[in-house]
């Protein structure tokens, strides 16, 4: 293994430091730290806000623990909630904010470590892609198998939601996170840029949605693969699904596939079964990853069961 020979590190963004800490504490990340608060004068925003349309726009250092708990948010967008009350420890989600959960750094042991080059820390390789991958992604888009940790970028896929940074406007999640092709980085945001709020569109009447995640013990632990599913039906059918997936690939999927071959059809057993086997369509698993795939699929089709019912 070769050890990381990186350049002095610029200035890192904190809120709560619940991730950057951990990377500091560990010695991956050592460069000067700049605290963020509401006081601060940057424009970042604590709370939630209602537009006349019942949209909600989230302060970026709106606390996790305070998404999971605010009613009229859970009644408006019930899979945002629900991702939030899923998210880590109580402790975690009473510290960590929205803006922080989005801009986090990679889980990958490989990153983590101190002494190891990799790609995200000026390496030219991913040590994972050749050495234990076990919980690495099983859509390999890019040269990076770490999945993204962010829970709730996979919620607000699932919502169309749009970012606002202090130097850029409407960025949707896949604008923000990129789709997985740049090995080195977590996230498209510049040196010096900071999410300030999270806009989502307006609540959807009639809608159902659930959180899930697949996880290798009971208690504060990453998920091997999670989903936030949210449907409309009416009159026995799918009329809007949208489905995202986390911890299997760069970035969170949209599984388009189920997707399609929901919509516009009877809510049953069948076309339900056909969707989930559908959530797997242009996976790439690495050699130690496929089991992923049987979760994933296990996933969307307990979901859409129990939003079906």
């Amino acid at each position: 293994m070769n050890a990381t020979t990186m350049t002095a590190q610029p200035a890192e963004f904190r809120a709560a430091g619940t991730d950057l800490s951990e990377r500091r504490r560990s010695g991956v990340s050592k460069g000067p730290v700049i605290d963020i608060d509401s006081s601060a004068g940057r424009g970042i925003e604590r709370g939630i806000s209602w537009g006349p349309d019942g949209a909600a726009s989230i302060g970026a250092l709106t606390t996790i623990a305070a998404i999971a708990a605010d009613a009229r948010l859970a009644a408006g967008y019930p899979g945002v909630a629900a991702s939030a009350q899923g998210l880590a420890t109580p402790q975690v989600r009473h510290l960590a904010t929205l803006g922080g959960n989005l801009a986090q750094r990679s889980r990958c042991w490989y990153f983590r470590n101190p002494h190891i080059a990799c790609l995200k820390k000026d390496g030219s390789t991913c040590p994972a892609r050749s050495g234990n991958h076990l919980y690495g992604v099983a859509f390999d888009l890019g040269p990076c198998v770490a999945p993204h940790p962010s829970t709730m970028a996979a919620a607000l896929l699932a919502y169309d939601a749009l970012i606002t940074t202090n130097r850029r406007d409407g960025l949707s999640i896949a604008e923000l996170l990129g789709n997985g092709s740049n090995g080195s980085a977590d996230h498209t945001l510049s040196q010096g840029e900071m999410i300030t709020t999270i806009a989502l569109p307006a609540p959807l009447a009639g809608e159902r949605a659930l959180y899930k995640r697949a996880i290798s013990r009971t208690y504060a632990e990453w998920p091997l693969v999670e989903l936030c599913a949210r449907v409309v039906i009416a009159d026995g059918v799918f009329k809007l699904v949208r489905l995202a997936a986390g911890g299997i690939a760069p970035v969170p999927l949209r599984l388009k596939a189920s997707e399609a071959a929901l919509e516009g059809k009877p809510a049953d057993a069948a076309v339900i079964a056909e969707a989930a086997r559908q959530a797997i369509s242009g996976a790439k698993p690495l050699p130690m990853t496929g089991y992923k795939l049987d979760l994933l699929e296990g996933l969307v089709r307990d979901l859409l069961t129990q939003l079906a019912a």
